[in-house]
């Protein structure tokens, strides 16, 4: 993609006092992300050069998302909150380099990409000095209503409260977003005033400065979207509406990719994550974080998966839960199983019922079927675990890794002591606590001398009076 002189300046400075939380309203999250993310994504993907935020209150906890999260995306910061108008005058500095600069407030994470880039396309292609984002909508409400003049080649908005009655009931109002040209935007910018209730210097304004500039005569256009795209976030009801609308947006996205869902009003996908065709999401499913689900997967209802990789035609029958991990091609798991950080289930292995696996990496076409606790292992190819198996990995100071080889046999309830290593081709006895390594090709028993003692139960019966 080739960029233009553009420069993106995001609107993220405010508290969101309505949200009633210590938290920036930028930094509330749909599905996984910030509220902020999804506008910097959709910005991300145009031909805009470079982007800036305007952070104000909280605005070291915006910063330090952004340089863990964006590094390429710049901080400016507003430490008066004077309007969006005294935004744009404050950051002269950083957008003046450019030849347009787009102006949006960064709670409208339902803008699309191709929204923004057909808003520049128009920009640039009516050659105006500033283009707004507007939509028609049958509950305008209070916000700005959109004037055109009779030949449409001006426009004018009228505030609500300034608006008169025949201008209330316009249905085209302003979005709140803009691109300007910025020589034109220098020669007004310092014109705004703050004569209002508020004290604010309003950024709306500058479309009547420009509209009546004494030298030129500036051209203001206005491109008219959707509606749908425009739902900010203003108080927690609104963020959970929009999360809600989010879901639908992106599981919709990937049903017509290929994915299927049963119950797609209950999946949750991140906006991060990615499917393949072929995938099957039960009801309750969720897809959080960089999650890669390949071609062919079945993921069972009730199951949570993060920052997961999976291979092509890998089976979760339900209630999974795994993070930080990988499930090669072929690999099942479920129910009930908790795969944690750094996990490696390798192609055709299987994790069954009530197993906790972390830090681990489970062979090709091995099994660990069923109430085992496997941590800090390397387990070979076609070894097999018995039910109750625990690696005891943690000795109260540090973690040790237990090794196992390739064609074992791991009796039920064998305990390894770790860090032990475990050969090819061996076999533990049921019961069994390795403490010591064991060959290859050997058989492992560690447990004390079974004693039967006659006469036992009635002796204790009769001491006890029963």
């Amino acid at each position: 993609m080739v960029r233009s002189n553009i420069g993106a300046l995001v609107m993220a400075a405010g508290k969101g006092t309505r949200m009633k939380s210590e938290l920036p309203k930028a930094l509330h999250n749909i599905i996984d992300e910030p509220i902020l993310s999804f506008i910097l994504r959709a910005l991300n993907k145009t031909v805009i050069r470079s982007t800036a935020v305007i952070v104000g209150y909280k605005g070291e906890m915006i910063e330090d998302y952004l340089k863990s999260s964006w590094p390429d995306v710049d901080t400016i910061w507003q430490r008066e909150q004077l309007g969006t108008g005294h935004a744009v005058q404050i950051s002269r500095e950083w957008w003046s380099r450019y030849d347009h600069v787009l102006v949006v407030n960064g709670d409208l994470p339902m803008l699309t990409t191709e929204t923004i880039q057909s808003f520049i396309d128009e920009h640039v292609k009516t050659s105006s000095d500033c283009t707004l984002l507007s939509f028609v909508t049958e509950r305008p409400g209070a916000y700005g209503r959109v004037i055109r003049s009779l030949d449409g080649e001006k426009i004018s908005i009228v505030e609500y409260k300034d608006a008169n009655e025949e201008e209330r009931k316009v249905n085209e109002v302003n979005a709140g977003v803009y691109i300007f040209c910025v020589s034109k935007l220098l020669k007004v910018i310092d014109n705004l005033s703050n004569d209002n209730v508020q004290g604010e210097y309003y950024l709306p304004d500058v479309i009547a400065l420009m509209g009546k500039h004494e030298s030129e005569d500036m051209k203001t256009f206005a491109f008219t979207a959707d509606e749908n795209e425009f739902h900010g976030v203003n108080d927690p009801s609104e963020l959970a509406e929009l999360t809600n609308r989010m879901i639908r947006r992106i599981n919709s996205h990937w049903m017509m990719k290929g994915v299927r869902m049963t119950d797609p009003l209950t999946v949750i996908i991140s906006p991060k994550a990615v499917l393949e065709e072929d995938v099957t999401l039960a009801p309750s499913v969720h897809i959080l974080g960089e999650s890669f689900i390949g071609k062919g997967s079945k993921i069972g209802a009730w199951s949570s998966l993060s920052n997961v990789k999976t291979g092509r035609d890998v089976t979760l029958i339900a209630n999974v839960i795994a993070e930080n991990c990988i499930f090669n091609d072929r690999t099942t798991a479920g129910p009930f199983t908790y795969i944690r950080e750094g996990t490696e289930i390798c192609e055709g292995a299987f994790a069954g019922k009530f197993v906790e696996i972390k830090k681990s990496r489970i062979g090709k076409n091995s099994k660990v079927p069923h109430l085992s606790y496997i941590g800090d292992a390397v387990i070979g190819e076609n070894t097999n675990i018995g039910a109750g198996t625990i690696t005891c990995n943690y000795d109260g100071h540090k973690k040790s890794q237990t090794i196992i080889g390739d064609r074992a046999f791991i009796g039920s309830d064998t305990m390894f002591i770790a860090p032990v290593t475990i050969g090819n081709d061996t076999v533990t006895g049921a019961g069994s606590t390795i403490s010591k390594n064991v060959p290859d090709g050997n058989l492992a028993v560690a447990r004390s001398k079974q004693i039967n003692i006659g006469g036992w139960v009635q002796k204790k019966r009769e001491e006890g009076g029963g």
